[in-house]
């Protein structure tokens, strides 16, 4: 399925697609690359741009094409599906920019939500950008949105990370680096590896606020709320999660981040820390936190460590 980019429609049959049981007419569509945001789970949460669009398009650019085939179907559109993914990518960049380069009305897709959000169109979308070629941006559903206005937790600053390493000592190691981003986090996560994400996330990162969203827009929506500890404890005992997770967890108390960012205060923070976590673990959090060279709060640390 990975051949030349499929034509549009024949001459005088206009794109459609089919909403509340109606048929509606596409609006023509501008040549270029439309990055189009699709539904998480709802399929009732896309917009009627994105209908349009999708329906005009000379192909979808598609993260898995039998996915996307079920959203099609639905609203009754038949523009051809092609398969872009990490697998694929390099050799379908090409024909995709030849096919824009003439004029060309191409829509990307993700399996669910804004594309470019952990998946490979943003080498798409930087070498359309690099060639000065149209790119249209159709917004729409998020995951990461959906989950940080569901959390209860501040909104005002926040950063996405994606998936955290699946091992213990690389995503502790990780945690340790985002833990003195004054805002709040928010990370996929999968259902077998929850429990343990959440363990490690409440030995570096304290008695923070967090919240795990699951199933979002779908009929199963749940979202969890409560200090780190008890989420961990909670879905360690539980029957495993299922489907897509989103774990938002709430920013640093701000005091503490001021504090620790102080030289004279180094030793009240790593002695916070070493109650915490291990020995580098806590210099790592400390060194990022303060701004002071690794080694001289290693240092510290080690004569701390010595004194009774």
């Amino acid at each position: 399925m990975s051949g030349p980019i499929s034509a549009p429609p024949a001459p005088g049959r206009a794109p459609s697609y089919a909403a509340f049981g109606l048929r509606a007419e596409a609006e023509p569509l501008a040549p270029g690359l439309h990055i189009v945001a699709t539904p998480i789970g709802n399929l009732k949460d896309i917009s009627f741009r994105a209908l349009s669009t999708l329906a005009a398009a000379d192909a979808v650019l598609a993260e898995d094409t039998r996915t996307s085939k079920t959203l099609l179907a639905h609203y009754g559109i038949a523009t051809p599906l092609l398969p872009y993914h990490e697998h694929n990518a390099a050799q379908m960049r090409p024909k995709i920019m030849d096919k824009l380069r003439q004029g060309g009305k191409l829509a990307l897709i993700s399996d669910a939500g804004t594309p470019l959000v952990s998946d490979p169109g943003y080498k798409l979308v930087a070498e359309v950008v690099a060639e000065g070629l149209p790119v249209t941006g159709i917004p729409g559903p998020s995951a990461v949105l959906a989950a940080l206005v569901l959390a209860g937790l501040p909104t005002d600053r926040f950063f996405f990370e994606g998936f955290l390493p699946p091992k213990s000592a690389a995503r502790k190691a990780r945690l340790t680096e985002l833990a003195a981003i004054p805002g709040t986090l928010v990370f996929f996560e999968s259902p077998r590896r929850l429990a343990e994400m959440l363990a490690d996330a409440a030995a570096v990162l304290g008695a923070r606020s967090g919240a795990v969203a699951r199933e979002l827009t779908k009929y199963y929506e749940n979202v969890r709320r409560g200090a780190l500890a008890e989420l961990a404890a909670h879905y360690a005992e539980a029957e495993e999660a299922r489907g897509e997770i989103v774990v938002v967890i709430g920013p640093p108390d701000a005091s503490a981040v001021a504090t620790a960012a102080q030289g004279d205060t180094l030793d009240e923070a790593l002695r916070a820390a070493l109650a915490k976590v291990s020995l580098k673990e806590a210099v790592a959090q400390v060194a990022a936190a303060s701004g002071q060279p690794r080694r001289v709060v290693y240092a510290r640390a080690l004569e701390l460590t010595r004194t009774p």
